[in-house]
């Protein structure tokens, strides 16, 4: 598949994600790629986000690629069964926060807990860093075997956004491409 056969959803955390975050820089990169306005980013609620996620899958007209990063990627698995059947294609997941498990999870995503363990519906590709200070590896891992995701071991790469020197993040770039290339 490529970019322009697609609407590419892009799905950040808390906080949004800024302008030197590699998700802002592929949205004003992709011509089909746009951000979803989830609520309030510095109070997440997880219903309200999964429910603006759902809308935003459903209004597509084309087929969806979704890139989530951080609770984006738990907002995705929250809201992968509310989705239209066959309309998203595959989503790029960075960064899972273990926000079951995980001692520098803010207060406020823990709500978003228990993390759904159900496969995802459509192919999926999870980067897990070795050094993410929000989850450990082998927990991502977990995670992305339960979904049926193909497992990205980043290396050394903290939460992989802007604080740990990923904003343009030219790697994960490739990998997109590579898992597109992946798909129908």
């Amino acid at each position: 598949m490529r970019t322009a056969d697609a609407d590419i959803l892009i799905v950040p955390g808390t906080t949004n994600s800024g302008d030197d975050h590699w998700q802002s820089r592929w949205e004003a990169k992709l011509p089909t790629a746009r951000r979803v306005h989830l609520g309030d980013w510095h109070k997440p609620e997880k219903d309200r986000w999964v429910d603006n996620l759902a809308t935003a899958v459903a209004s597509c007209s084309r087929p969806v690629i979704l890139v989530g990063h951080s609770l984006g990627v738990v907002t995705i698995a929250h809201a992968a069964p509310l989705f239209p059947e066959g309309v998203v294609r595959g989503a790029f997941l960075v960064g899972l926060p273990d926000v079951e498990d995980h001692a520098d999870i803010p207060e406020v995503e823990r709500h978003f807990a228990p993390i759904p363990r159900d496969p995802l519906p459509f192919p999926s590709v999870l980067v897990a860093s070795r050094t993410d200070p929000h989850c450990a590896y082998e927990r991502a891992e977990d995670f992305g075997y339960a979904w049926g995701a193909a497992l990205s071991d980043a290396g050394d790469a903290g939460h992989i956004n802007t604080a740990s020197g990923h904003g343009p993040w030219p790697e994960g770039l490739m990998r997109f491409a590579g898992f597109l290339r992946t798909l129908d």
